[in-house]
């Protein structure tokens, strides 16, 4: 009996920590900045979801999965707007989602966390950081707030003619801020 009891206080202490489950609320934003012929735009998903297990006293069971439809961009310009979903950029007719997967996370400390995972884009799959701030109100709501960089020729986002970084710069900041709502057991 006290072995049997021995074995199973070890076997608690070998599982990993589970992440608390999160739910993105609706006033969440999910956007990037951009250039384009010497001019900073900003755009934005309209439409996006993300599954959020993360507690920063348990790294190891953390994962991001975000899901976006680039067709949902909005750069409040209808000509840009127009045409990005086109083929020579995101080509939402082949791909209508692009997503966002982490399970490695590093504590950069002060409430600053890293996610290494990939981002999935136009049939291509790249590594993507995304360093963000965490913060938990105590009540069971927390605020993710993020900023990553890519590039966009990386996922053959403008093609042909607009490969040309004179045009259009190669690099792309994403930024995100989730409103997040805990659902797991351990909710306030």
């Amino acid at each position: 009996m006290i072995r049997t009891a021995l074995i199973a206080l070890a076997a608690a202490f070998t599982l990993p920590l589970s992440a608390a489950e999160w739910t993105m609320l609706p006033d969440s934003r999910l956007g990037f900045v951009a250039s384009a012929q010497g001019e900073s735009f900003e755009g934005r998903f309209a439409r996006f979801s993300a599954q959020i297990r993360f507690d920063p006293a348990a790294l190891e069971g953390a994962a991001f999965e975000v899901t976006i439809e680039p067709g949902s961009v909005d750069t409040q310009n209808a000509e840009r707007d127009e045409l990005l979903p086109a083929p020579d950029f995101f080509d939402v007719g082949t791909h209508p989602q692009a997503r966002y997967r982490a399970t490695r996370f590093e504590d950069l400390g002060a409430g600053r966390y890293r996610a290494l995972g990939e981002l999935s884009l136009r049939g291509t799959t790249q590594p993507v950081a995304l360093d963000f701030a965490w913060v938990e109100d105590g009540a069971g709501n927390a605020q993710l707030q993020g900023e990553a960089s890519l590039s966009r020729l990386a996922f053959g986002v403008g093609g042909g003619d607009w490969a040309d970084t004179e045009m259009i710069d190669d690099a792309v900041t994403v930024r995100t801020t989730l409103q997040l709502r805990r659902t797991d057991a351990g909710a306030q």
